[in-house]
């Protein structure tokens, strides 16, 4: 692990700088760390907010000054965290692959030069890390796609994608949280709402968890997003060593 730096932000934020290498032990040290600041409830932490490297915590500054602040992140930084030794929370995303769900798919098999049937394969044969939220509410950058399905971004991309969207961008795969923008090749759609805003908690995962695709027919498309506007579908998540 390299050397951690502490910098300000403003004058109500702390970046906590884990070093430039983006990787699932850095991440792991990260997730471990929010978990214990959790712990400590430390007065006058607002929000924490994990990247790739990163932590960004928010404070009040009429509660606790940053050198107070500094103070008990470097001690709590010192502690020996258990970064990745207990369970990881993995969550079952369903995904109808393919035709109007995902009209992009056979061009990524094409990039690829493999049928559309290993793509499904290949891209819902692994988990995939949550790194970070961002972009969008519910947007999840997820680490773990298989070099064969890198596939370049739409050269011309699409006014709006609807949410639930799944596609890859370059070397990146994940889910359109909402109606939006944007360039990735899709290659499916889940009838599963990452964010939701009428929700107690809007967001469906964490940084630090994990998603398994799995791949479902139209007819249980259809099933599942059923139960979603009825607000009776719950995802299947594993907690795992």
């Amino acid at each position: 692990m390299p050397d951690i730096r502490i910098l300000t932000e403003g004058d109500s934020s702390v970046l906590v700088e884990f070093g430039k290498e983006i990787s699932p032990e850095i991440n792991r040290k990260i997730t471990a760390i929010v978990q214990l600041m959790r712990e400590q409830h430390i007065e006058g932490v607002v929000d924490m907010i994990p990247a790739f490297c990163s932590l960004l915590v928010n404070y009040d500054p009429r509660v606790i000054s940053y050198d107070d602040l500094k103070k008990r992140l470097e001690i709590l930084l010192k502690m020996e965290v258990t970064a990745g030794e207990g369970c990881r929370k993995v969550y079952e995303i369903p995904v109808c692959y393919g035709g109007e769900y995902g009209p992009d798919i056979e061009n990524i098999a094409e990039h690829a030069g493999l049928s559309v049937e290993e793509v499904i394969k290949i891209h819902s044969s692994r988990d995939y890390l949550i790194y970070m939220l961002g972009f969008l509410p519910g947007f999840c950058y997820l680490g773990g796609l298989d070099e064969r399905l890198h596939t370049p971004r739409l050269a011309n991309p699409r006014i709006k994608i609807n949410a639930g969207s799944v596609g890859i961008g370059g070397s990146q795969t994940g889910i359109y949280p909402l109606d939006s923008p944007g360039g990735w090749q899709l290659m499916g759609m889940t009838p599963v709402k990452t964010y939701d805003p009428d929700r107690n908690i809007p967001i469906l995962v964490e940084a630090g968890d994990y998603i398994r695709f799995v791949p479902i027919d139209e007819e249980e498309y259809k099933r599942i997003r059923e139960l979603v506007e009825r607000g009776e579908y719950q995802c299947t998540v594993h907690e795992e060593a």
